[in-house]
């Protein structure tokens, strides 16, 4: 059992140190990527709910966690549109240094730039990024009438794609 034990720790201990490989670097990025998105949720609908409200009653996620009778704060639309905002840009801060922090130790070899010039770009890329998946959501919230869930989810996928062709072209050695 032991032996077995030791050979799936090498093979994890591989699989973690391997950054040249396109499709294992593909699948660590996902999961990095994953680990990221798990701390811009989380923070989002904490903030969304309990800091700078942007939930309605009707919204997926009220819904989802119904049953705990979260206690809504209804603002008017043009206040949850600016909350939308603000709660966007608190977590881009703590979701891109968790996903700078394992696309370095992970995904990516560092060292094409100097580390400070490196976190500079990364948050550079993740700003564009960000503002045009924020706007896209500002948007499905303005013109769509959409609940913030949906608009957050847009903002995310195009936030998703950007970022990983400008981390691996631009940033990072490959």
């Amino acid at each position: 059992m032991k032996a077995g034990s030791n050979d799936m720790k090498k093979q994890i201990q591989a699989f973690l140190a391997e950054k040249d490989n396109p499709l294992v670097q593909f699948i660590k990025y996902g999961i990095c990527g994953g680990a990221a998105t798990a701390v811009d949720i989380a923070g989002f609908f904490l903030f969304a709910w309990l800091v700078f409200p942007a939930l309605t009653e009707s919204d997926p996620f009220t819904k989802l966690l119904g049953v705990f009778h979260l206690d809504i704060r209804t603002v008017s639309e043009p206040v949850r549109l600016r909350n939308y905002w603000i709660d966007k840009g608190c977590c881009f801060l703590f979701s891109n240094f968790t996903a700078y922090v394992l696309n370095v130790l992970f995904v990516f070899k560092a060292g094409k730039h100097k580390r400070h010039y490196e976190l500079l770009l990364f948050y550079a890329l993740s700003l564009v990024s960000f503002m045009i998946g924020t706007f896209t959501g500002d948007l499905l919230i303005r013109f769509g009438g959409l609940d913030t869930t949906y608009s957050y989810i847009a903002a995310m996928i195009s936030a998703l794609l950007i970022n990983y062709a400008g981390r691996k072209f631009f940033i990072f050695r490959g």
